[in-house]
């Protein structure tokens, strides 16, 4: 009989995906913003250069700029964001640690009325409290995750954030850049190319959230769209003001 619900419980097991590593959304703020802002900076430029006749080389010394500057503001900005969070947090949790030392009978009762407020009976919420309370470091733990909702031994990593966003914003910046760097100087192309990534990037972040491929890939494409099209149209009508 033990061995059947072993193998039951083994059955009905899942695994989740790892939410608190601090890549994810840096990954794909980084990717998606390295390719609609490059987009948008060739889409402008494309446009000026075409109206006033320039080389196509401006298009090119562009985007390198905006690739490079684009992903090295993007990893500092993770990387400050996410520690001054993570400082936060640990700034909270020494104000804690300090209560739990100084009340912890009053730290005891708001963590009992913390498990009523769940739903747990008041008798066995106050067990409960006492029973956790009796160690100091699970207590801590318990009431880092109930007050501030997060794990104070599990933050995400600075370096793992700003290494994410530098890459996949570079990555994302080159895309629409690709047809000038191999010769091929034509903005329709590259615009192109833009919006096959932008369609195929959102849907495949949706479907990593377990959404919808087709409404992700959609709504990357409209806003993308909209973004280029916008500094195309700045980029006509300055580009023929200087001509």
């Amino acid at each position: 009989m033990t061995v059947e619900i072993n193998e039951q419980n083994e059955a009905h097991g899942h695994e989740h995906k790892d939410v608190s590593g601090g890549w994810l959304r840096p990954a794909v703020f980084g990717a998606m913003d390295g390719l609609v802002t490059n987009v948008s900076l060739i889409a402008g430029v494309g446009a000026g250069v075409s109206a006033s006749g320039a080389s196509p080389h401006f298009i090119v010394l562009t985007g390198l700029a905006g690739l490079a500057a684009g992903a090295f503001s993007m990893a500092t900005g993770e990387y400050v964001s996410v520690s001054s969070q993570n400082e936060l947090i640990q700034a909270e949790v020494r104000k804690e640690e300090h209560e739990l030392k100084h009340n912890p009978e009053s730290e005891r009762m708001e963590l009992a009325a913390s498990f009523r407020a769940q739903g747990v009976d008041a008798d066995l919420a106050d067990q409960v409290a006492a029973q956790i309370s009796a160690h100091p470091e699970h207590a801590l733990g318990v009431h880092v995750r109930e007050e501030l909702g997060v794990d104070h031994h599990d933050l995400p990593s600075p370096y793992t954030a700003a290494g994410a966003s530098l890459v996949t914003f570079a990555v994302g910046a080159l895309i629409p850049l690709l047809p000038y760097l191999f010769g091929v100087n034509n903005l329709a192309v590259a615009l192109g190319l833009a919006a096959v990534a932008a369609f195929v990037g959102g849907g495949l972040v949706a479907r990593l959230t377990d959404r919808p491929f087709l409404r992700g890939a959609l709504r990357q494409l409209i806003l993308g769209a909209a973004a280029a099209g916008i500094t195309f149209l700045i980029g006509s009508a300055v580009g023929a003001g200087v001509s």
